[in-house]
């Protein structure tokens, strides 16, 4: 029996034991999967503690800037009595890697969008410190084992915006784990230093909500292109429907993708209902809303915060790459920032821009340099010759630049109207002899010059100065006749300029031009000689734009104002932080300018006069034409009641121009822009009262007496009138 007994309480014994050992074992088990996770999470701790300090922090306050920047023009269309008409039109959209950005306030968002966002991608944002662990342990479990196909761990809001701030989102095995871990710590720094609200207007703000062709940035652009709304008056439904593209924009987008972003977007409701943040009858309504994709990137609204179309994808013209460039250096110069960031903060700064652009004349002169016709002779294949062409006010306002023939391919090319640096030959000569030299008083009119060169000294060597070639190109030896002050600019001969250059030395005429009518290309050590003085050979040539400027003065009574592509710069918050005030250096006086300019007119009407090819019957043009050396560089610049405006033409190679090819400077300017300078109501310049007008003997320059058989007209200051001919004997300039 006893036996028996004790056989039946080892039958009961053996399982007891079996389960205290398996109990024993178990308990163990966890107990180090404790001390294992706690160890763990310790290193992890400490290790995040020490990243801290040494991550580099993040701050939201650039953030703001990365948005469209729009260049405006004039409104060709503008109506001031119509209080619809905007006086400004958008000319051309800048964005950092060619995205639509606008930003919006937090205050503009209403409620249910910005919910529709927490609830969708962080349910405890206003609880967390800026990382939801929870979440953070599964995406690096997620980072290992890879338990989900797609990534795993977009993680918190802060996260989120640290991540599109930064670019920082690698997800390659030990790499994404240190990722993983700046943004950690990044999220926790940047939540003890801004708001929530100041976080989530961010996030809002830059969270990419593409389609599969073009780039969105942000619930305003976002609203602006798929409903054609403001953001503030998007409904519970729509604003559900953007938030559903965030976790995967190409395959949840509603413009490409409705059925897919209608599956997300009854999950997001779902969550904002059980979260309290939407009622049943709410919920119900948004399930069932009918969403009307637009695509709109056209649309425009009331407010400042309606998205732009996009024009930064492709080619932009030659005016606006010239905006682009100048209003860089106008932010590098405000900011103290160098070229390359400056460059940035205006691609993302969300700036606006008003230009001096003349759409209607800009487009008219693009038309003409496609036209072969205006250029060529005679039609003929191989054509290389390149051109620039320039034209602005007498304010200095750039209204059209062309920088080459043909049709612009490239964003951002080479200009040769403001890059390309060539010589001006013979219209060097109205601003670095003939100007200074009447502003001296040292001639009028009609001051008699003998066609003969100067003697300088060349490496001790008495030298004739210039070389016996005119303007025409024609070789011959000088005629030795006595011409008048305005003949011989008219005829573009060199020996009155050496003369006037000799007597003014050449470093006044250089500082004249330096510091006057500031060309920046004048070399010191080269420029300050006769060459450079009297017929352009300077070594590095001027620019078209700058040598058109120079040229203003004769047109607008002595004045030169800096010449400019932009007239205001403003900010996004609606700070102007520059304004062309057109302020304006006396160069010289009025009296100087008009004279110079009735000087410019007869090198245009008369027959004789190397700019004839431009005269248009019934508009003052006064203009000069300007050959290189060996006839590399051919240029026109010329002065109308309205604009100063001025064309090139030359090789990219430097060579020879074969004329009988082209047609003639002067007329290619014609061709591409006389029928716009005739289209102004003004058709001539306004005379000053310092200046008259008054007959003058042709043999001596004097004013003509009754005598005098042979007589012209001529134009004067009043406080500088010849004498009145006494004889009819030609008289020398006094030296």
């Amino acid at each position: 029996m006893e036996n028996k007994k004790k056989r039946r309480k080892s039958k009961f014994r053996t399982p007891i034991k079996i389960l205290k050992i398996s109990g024993t074992v178990l308990l163990s088990m966890v107990f180090i999967m404790i001390i294992t996770g706690s160890v763990f999470v310790t290193a992890l701790t400490i290790y995040v503690l020490n990243y801290i300090d040494t991550t580099t922090p993040v701050s939201l306050e650039n953030v703001e800037l990365n948005f469209t920047s729009r260049f405006l023009a004039v409104n060709p269309e503008f109506n001031p009595l119509d209080p619809e008409s905007d006086e400004y039109t958008t000319y051309y959209t800048l964005t950092q890697d060619g995205e639509r950005r606008v930003w919006v306030d937090l205050e503009n968002v209403p409620k249910h969008v910005r919910d529709a966002f927490v609830y969708s991608e962080d349910e405890r944002f206003y609880s967390h410190d800026g990382v939801d662990f929870k979440r953070t342990f599964a995406a690096f479990a997620n980072l290992i084992l890879k338990f989900y196909d797609d990534e795993f761990g977009g993680s918190t809001i802060t996260q989120q915006t640290i991540k599109n701030i930064t670019g920082d989102d690698d997800t390659r095995g030990g790499a994404g784990i240190t990722r993983k871990l700046r943004e950690i710590t990044r999220s926790i720094n940047i939540e003890k230093t801004y708001t929530k609200d100041e976080i989530l207007e961010t996030y809002l703000n830059i969270i990419s909500l593409n389609t599969n062709w073009y780039n969105i940035r942000g619930v305003q652009a976002a609203a602006n292109f798929y409903f054609s709304k403001d953001v503030s008056e998007l409904s519970l439904g729509e604003a559900a429907s953007l938030a559903a593209i965030t976790k995967n924009p190409s395959k949840r987008n509603p413009y490409d993708h409705l059925d897919n972003n209608y599956e997300r977007r009854r999950n997001i409701l779902k969550v904002m209902l059980n979260n309290g943040a939407i009622s049943t009858e709410e919920y119900e309504i948004a399930l069932k809303e009918e969403l009307v994709i637009t695509g709109d990137l056209n649309f425009s609204s009331d407010t400042d915060n309606s998205a732009e179309i996009i024009k930064n994808q492709g080619v932009s013209s030659y005016y606006v790459d010239e905006a682009i460039r100048e209003t860089i250096g106008l932010i590098q110069e405000y900011y103290g920032l160098t070229y390359s960031a400056a460059s940035e903060r205006l691609k993302g700064g969300g700036y606006t821009i008003r230009t001096n652009v003349d759409l209607q004349m800009q487009e008219k002169i693009e038309e003409a340099y496609n036209n072969d016709k205006n250029f060529q002779a005679y039609s003929f294949e191989g054509d290389e010759l390149w051109s620039s062409f320039v034209c602005m006010d007498y304010k200095g306002n750039v209204k059209a630049i062309v920088g080459n023939r043909g049709e612009k391919t490239v964003y951002m090319g080479w200009n040769n109207a403001t890059q390309a640096t060539r010589s001006p030959g013979s219209t060097i000569k109205p601003i670095a002899s003939y100007a200074p030299a009447l502003e001296q008083d040292l001639i009028t009119w009609s001051t008699m010059f003998k066609d003969e060169p100067i003697k300088i000294k060349i490496n001790g060597a008495e030298t004739e100065w210039p070389r016996n070639y005119s303007e025409t190109g024609d070789y011959a030896n000088w005629s030795r006749n006595y011409y008048p002050t305005y003949v011989m600019l008219q005829k573009s001969l060199n020996t009155a300029p050496a003369q006037l250059i000799q007597k003014m030395t050449p470093a006044y005429a250089y500082n004249f031009l330096q510091s006057k009518l500031h060309l920046t290309t004048l070399d010191p050590n080269y420029d300050i000689d006769y060459s450079p003085m009297t017929v352009g050979g300077m070594r590095n040539g001027t620019s078209l734009l700058e040598l058109v400027a120079s040229y203003q003065i004769f047109g607008n009574g002595g004045k030169y104002y800096d010449p400019h592509f932009v007239s205001q710069i403003i900010d996004r918050e609606g700070n102007i932080i520059y304004e062309n005030n057109h302020f304006y250096e006396k160069a010289i006086d009025e009296s100087t300018a008009y004279i110079m300019n009735r000087m410019l007119k007869t090198a245009v009407d008369s027959s004789q006069g190397t700019g004839k090819a431009a005269k248009i019957d019934g508009l003052d043009v006064c203009g000069k034409t300007g050959t290189s050396q060996d006839w590399q560089n051919l240029t026109f610049v010329s002065c109308t009641p309205d604009y100063v405006s001025g064309v090139w033409i030359g090789y990219e190679n430097v060579k020879k121009i074969p004329t009988n090819q082209y047609q003639n400077i002067a007329k290619i300017w014609k061709n591409v822009f006389g029928e716009i300078a005739n289209s102004t109501d003004t058709k001539e310049f306004e005379s000053p009262d310092t200046v008259v007008k008054k007959t003058f003997c042709s043999q001596t320059g004097n004013i003509a007496s009754s005598t005098c058989t042979k007589t012209s007209v001529g134009y004067y200051k009043v406080s500088c009138i010849p004498q009145t001919c006494k004889g009819h004997k030609t008289e020398k300039p006094k030296n």
